[in-house]
């Protein structure tokens, strides 16, 4: 099985080549999506053995996973893999990402929720009213709709339709997910939190932007 990892950044020259050097074990290829950083992240990725495809201007969480999906594709993956730049993630978990999808998953979500191994009490509030907002909104419930750690049988990335740019991309992959019927599994995953990684996080008023943007998704369904 072709496993691609998809690793979105934006100004990560402190944390790439780590990640990418815990992460290459575990997959056969590494895309990194230089999201018009500013900073040496795709010469550093380059020089750690990643495929790099950038974006000239910094265009969101979002356009960067559509890039992503749409590169491995190009690769023919058999599966894909997100995970952070920053760090919080750990890659010697993404064995358990691929059971799931070799067992028939299609979506498979890394869930800090399912351990709280490490997560601030106010992450998991915000995470408690992300998870509430892509239930009501749009009819699909897992335990932690904003983790980035996941992974994608070939039939969902080759399928799902990334639309938005920003960080409402978590919630609408899910909810593309469950629109069409495809099999989504939670795994648990420990959350490594830095005052780097915590710094990369929504704040209150981004996260209100979100929900709107979520809102308004909704409402042109």
């Amino acid at each position: 099985m072709k496993i691609v990892a998809v690793i979105p950044a934006y100004n990560e020259e402190q944390t790439i080549a780590d990640v990418l050097k815990r992460t290459r074990p575990f997959v056969s290829e590494m895309i990194v999506v230089n999201d018009g950083s500013r900073d040496r992240t795709a010469e550093i990725a380059l020089e750690n053995g990643a495929i790099v495809v950038s974006h000239l201007v910094n265009r969101g969480l979002g356009a960067a996973i559509g890039t992503g999906f749409a590169a491995a594709k190009k690769r023919n993956a058999d599966a894909l893999i997100t995970l952070d730049a920053d760090g919080q993630h750990d890659p010697s978990e993404i064995p358990k990402f691929v059971s799931a999808i070799e067992n028939g998953a299609n979506v498979v979500i890394g869930s800090r929720m399912l351990s709280r191994t490490g997560m601030p009490w106010y992450r998991q509030v915000a995470n408690i009213l992300g998870n509430l907002s892509t239930l009501f909104l749009f009819g699909a419930w897992v335990t932690d709709s904003q983790s980035g750690f996941r992974a994608f049988s070939k039939l969902a990335f080759e399928t799902i339709e990334v639309k938005t740019n920003g960080m409402e991309v978590s919630s609408e992959l899910i909810a593309d997910a469950h629109e069409k019927k495809f099999s989504i599994v939670e795994v648990p995953i420990q959350a490594i939190y830095t005052d780097y990684s915590l710094s990369k996080g929504q704040s209150f008023f981004v996260g209100l932007k979100t929900l709107l943007k979520l809102v308004l998704k909704r409402i042109t369904m």
